[in-house]
């Protein structure tokens, strides 16, 4: 790992360095022996405005796709991304994801029209998705020929969970601290430290109150 790099040889290394560890989560531990990090040798980077902090650990199957009018993928120390998670931009966005966070497998980020910005120490779990664009839906026209539209771009802020299959749509705000529950569809803004579930998410409680269900005793 002291050779780790993005270049031929050091993903060379990295490969050599990944074969005498087990699978999946076991090789994190390979991101602690090297500032470049650990980068999978069946990981696909196609993105010339990839940068990447200290520490970096970047799974198997992992994909990092910058089309030609793309933005560019900046990931912070100690970001770790577990396998065949999908990250790419096209015109108009770009992604960016704080130091600490934790994206689980295949959480799918496509930053097209607007950008996707997820804050430090975030914690993304399995087939969550990111989308800042919408599809126009005229009568009068087949989908695929209609422009994509938009509310803005995506922010998910600092020490945020998101439950396993989240969406995330365009124009929406996840606060500090908020928790959003499993299978939610978030289409709004949602406060700090607020816990949210649904489709279309709502806002049941705020982090520090008890549930409906819990005795006040």
């Amino acid at each position: 790992m002291l050779f780790a790099r993005l270049g031929p040889l050091g993903r060379a290394a990295m490969y050599l360095a990944g074969l005498f560890t087990p699978p999946y989560k076991s090789k994190q531990k390979l991101a602690r022996y090297s500032k470049a990090g650990y980068i999978a040798a069946t990981a696909a980077i196609h993105c010339p405005d990839l940068a990447t902090g200290n520490y970096v650990f970047i799974g198997d199957r992992v994909t990092i796709y910058q089309a030609e009018d793309g933005g560019g993928v900046a990931i912070g120390d100690e970001v770790a991304i577990h396998q065949d998670t999908l990250i790419e931009t096209g015109h108009g966005g770009a992604v960016s994801i704080g130091a600490h966070t934790h994206l689980q497998a295949r959480v799918q980020i496509s930053a097209y029209r607007g950008s996707v910005v997820i804050g430090r120490a975030a914690h993304i779990a399995p087939n969550c998705a990111f989308y800042p664009y919408d599809h126009g839906v005229a009568p009068d026209q087949p989908i695929y020929e209609q422009a994509l539209t938009t509310k803005g771009g995506i922010v998910v802020g600092d020490d945020a969970w998101l439950g396993f299959g989240v969406i995330v749509l365009d124009g929406v705000h996840i606060g500090n601290g908020t928790v959003v529950g499993a299978g939610a569809v978030v289409t709004h803004d949602i406060p700090d430290n607020a816990i949210a579930v649904g489709s279309p998410a709502r806002v049941v409680r705020m982090r520090g109150q008890p549930a409906e269900n819990e005795s006040n005793d």
